[in-house]
């Protein structure tokens, strides 16, 4: 069920844009799948084929084809990127990547794969920013792991409502 939902995430994008780490942990996988030739060795291909866009700081070298390092600012590249024809940008992981894009307005979905673990320790995608994000939900579906795959999308702007405010707009059962 995962593997379906991101692979229909990833099918349908010709660029797929990455943080180092992330980038770093599918390059050691994918390639090696693709030439095994198991059962993922057709969207291992698929993935291989795509544009991979790489953010770092640092000067990247690549051995997984069609990889190449984002230049310049990455809001500037990813706007002029969104801009391009083409069949979208998908992009997995690289919380620091997200969180910007999220905060510049350029993400159009957000799917997020919820696991039903509280592993209490890493990075968080939400920080402690300034402004609220405000979202609306497009779709969920509970796997039978019991993984959650929700997608969002931007919604308007509440102003400077509050969880407070929030709260009176939902509805609570009879007690």
């Amino acid at each position: 069920e995962m593997g379906a939902a991101v692979g229909a995430t990833f099918g349908s994008a010709d660029t797929v844009l990455f943080g180092r780490k992330t980038y770093d942990s599918f390059a050691g996988a994918w390639p090696e799948r693709e030439a095994a030739g198991g059962e993922d060795a057709d969207f291992a291909k698929q993935f291989g084929d795509v544009r991979k866009i790489v953010v770092s700081n640092q000067k990247l070298e690549f051995t997984w084809r069609n990889s190449e390092q984002l230049e310049g600012d990455l809001v500037d590249a990813v706007t002029a990127l969104k801009n391009e024809p083409g069949g979208g940008i998908a992009l997995s992981g690289s919380v620091s990547v997200v969180r910007q894009l999220l905060a510049a307005g350029l993400l159009d979905e957000l799917q997020l794969l919820v696991h039903p673990i509280a592993v209490r320790k890493g990075m968080r995608l939400f920080d402690e920013g300034e402004t609220s994000i405000p979202l609306r939900l497009i779709s969920s579906e509970t796997f039978k792991t019991g993984v959650l795959n929700l997608v969002y999308a931007p919604a308007e702007s509440t102003g400077d409502a509050t969880y407070d405010d929030a709260k009176a707009h939902l509805s609570h059962p009879e007690q």
